[in-house]
């Protein structure tokens, strides 16, 4: 008689099982609609002009990022969460950029409707898509 481990869930190359990384995929997704949802209240709040459409670009893109994250498989997967990733980046960088120096014409103050909360939800979600970068890039390694 031998004794052998029980294999409960079959661990991908570097111990991420699918299981996982699919909870970091739908953690991820939720964190771009999260933000493209903030935009698009924003614009219905009232945010017009040139600000309003690219706030409305920013919903559209984060919805066609956080579907693709969750669907995609392969390197296409990696396109997506390395994308959704920049996105999400460059996001924040224009807040930042807005608050302190201007950007495209835009001084935007930290005292406007969800300036903070948009500040933490992507600063968090950039966070969150880093690491589903990295999962996604070593679950695809071979061992």
């Amino acid at each position: 008689m031998t004794s052998q481990p029980a294999v409960t869930q079959s661990l991908g190359p570097f111990g991420v099982t699918p299981r996982t990384l699919m909870a970091w995929r739908l953690l991820s997704a939720a964190m771009l609609l999260v933000m493209g949802g903030i935009h698009l209240y924003l614009v219905f709040d009232g945010v017009g002009g040139q600000l309003g459409v690219l706030f409305l670009l920013n919903t559209v893109g984060a919805l066609v990022l956080a579907i693709g994250v969750i669907v995609l498989s392969g390197r296409l997967l990696s396109l997506a969460t390395v994308l959704s990733l920049l996105f999400m980046v460059g996001t924040l960088l224009a807040l930042v950029l807005a608050l302190t120096v201007g950007l495209f014409g835009i001084h935007e103050v930290l005292s406007f409707k969800l300036v903070t909360t948009t500040l933490v939800v992507e600063s968090i979600g950039s966070i969150i898509l880093a690491i589903t970068v990295a999962m996604v890039f070593r679950s695809r390694q071979a061992p």
